[in-house]
């Protein structure tokens, strides 16, 4: 399981936008456009309601790259240990 480290957040995809974008609500209460590398595309599926790490763009705030997909089990630890509020 890949912990958040300096210049990445936590999110809740609010939205699948087609091809390898996604629409996800973060922690830092901003929603962002984010792309899934391509490292990722096939190996991992995400779906709606999924909790993903995302780092943020240098030049572009409002976008980001998906890094990981948390399953259920890693979601609930994140939320016990303080990484993830509960309402999001």
């Amino acid at each position: 399981m890949m912990k958040p480290s300096e210049g990445e957040l936590i999110g809740r995809v609010k939205r699948l936008s087609g091809g390898d974008l996604i629409i996800v609500d973060c922690i830092d209460s901003k929603t962002r456009l984010c792309r899934i590398r391509g490292k990722m595309k096939r190996r991992m599926w995400v779906r709606e309601d999924d909790i993903v790490l995302v780092a943020p763009w240098d030049f572009d705030d409002s976008r980001a790259d998906v890094l990981w997909r948390y399953r259920g089990a890693d979601a609930e630890w994140l939320t016990a240990n303080g990484y993830l509020p509960s309402g999001l």
